[in-house]
């Protein structure tokens, strides 16, 4: 029997942080919610964004979000928010410079006591030393590519028949 899936409760002190990192909450993400420090890495500000849903601090998503990052932040009326319940870092991969990195992730929400994922990969570059949240690259998951070569119309067929892939498989695929 398995259990409904439970959002996550807002963080606290000497409990574990919401972003999936095993550290506490004041040694992982609250001192970059707070602006004690910048985080050290794109994967380290996507965790804190990540802590900054489920705790309802708009005004860190605010300044870390590339279009918005530089412009005052006026509060609005809170909507129905996501019911977070974890977070999953699949890849943290550098850029074409050391400015620019990508973070792939999935985060998983709950509705009505089902749990759906919201998988992205997502660029982050670094402006004035400190990790800003660009853009979505992709949303779902990564594309699927075949280990295998393609085989040609005239290829011999892959069956081993000795025929080309054209007089052999090729209309029965």
């Amino acid at each position: 029997m398995s259990s409904s899936p439970v959002a996550l409760p807002p963080p606290q002190r000497g409990q574990p942080c919401p972003c999936g990192s095993g550290k506490l909450f004041e040694a992982c993400c609250e001192p970059i919610l707070n602006r004690q420090r910048p985080a050290a890495t794109a994967e380290e500000l996507m965790r804190s964004r990540f802590t900054a849903h489920v705790a309802g601090n708009f005004a860190h998503l605010h300044r870390t979000y590339l279009p918005t990052a530089k412009q005052p932040y006026v509060e609005e009326p809170a909507g129905q928010p996501f019911q977070w319940t974890r977070l999953a870092i699949h890849a943290h991969e550098p850029g074409k410079n050391p400015d620019t990195a990508f973070v792939e992730f999935t985060a998983f929400h709950v509705e009505s006591g089902v749990e759906y994922p919201l998988q992205e990969r997502s660029e982050f570059v670094r402006v004035d030393g400190e990790w800003i949240y660009a853009r979505t690259v992709r949303q779902g998951p990564a594309p699927f590519k075949s280990a295998h070569p393609k085989v040609g119309r005239n290829d011999p067929c892959p069956c081993g028949s000795g025929k080309k892939y054209k007089q052999c498989c090729l209309g029965k695929a």
